[in-house]
């Protein structure tokens, strides 16, 4: 049975799932009915952070230029540029036994590709979530729903997992940035420019 977590909320992955090894990071959205004269795009990423909270550079950032890491511990599936249809939109894969121990935390991002061109942002996306299921077997461990708390942010750290010990755990973070995918660079420690 999967548990449904809220904003803030941290859980055990790993302790209280024995076994759990390759995790399925699954996002998804639906955007509100306007006519904007542009499609949302919203692109998942994922950020590799070390003890200071940082990461220390491209490798350490999964993206729709930089689909997996050089040793396939974290690999992002593709980039979809619609958002449309069921389920998740845009999937990362984890496999815990492959990340390097210099790796501490994994911020999941979502960010809105142009959005300023565009005149977009998250108040503007509705039924936003993120769901961690069990690779080996497609379980759904748990999921959470952003809800509608958002209005001009252009980019949201959705959930971060973590390190303790040996163990892995899972934040609800949901905190929301203006200036999309360069906010979230520079908070994570990475030059957008």
């Amino acid at each position: 049975m999967s548990i449904s977590l809220a904003k803030g909320q941290r859980i055990d992955l790993t302790k209280t799932n024995p076994g759990l090894q390759k995790v399925i990071i699954g996002l998804g959205w639906d955007t509100n009915k306007y006519n904007g004269g542009a499609e949302f795009d919203l692109d998942a990423s994922a950020f590799l952070l070390h003890q200071d909270g940082k990461a220390k550079g491209i490798e350490d950032f999964i993206f729709y230029n930089n689909f997996q890491t050089s040793n396939g511990s974290v690999i992002h599936t593709g980039d979809n540029r619609t958002g449309e249809g069921e389920g998740d939109d845009e999937q990362i894969k984890i496999d815990f036994s492959l990340l390097s121990e210099q790796i501490q935390r994994i911020g999941i991002t979502v960010t809105i590709h142009d959005a300023q061109a565009r005149s977009q942002n998250f108040g503007q996306v509705s039924n936003a979530f993120v769901r961690v299921v069990d690779e080996l077997n497609n379980r759904e461990v748990l999921r959470y729903d952003l809800g509608e708390d958002f209005s001009v942010e252009t980019a949201v750290v959705i959930c971060e997992l973590y390190r303790q010990g040996t163990d892995w755990k899972f934040q609800a973070v949901g905190s929301g940035f203006s200036g999309g995918l360069a906010a979230l660079c520079n908070n994570y420690g990475l030059d957008a420019n």
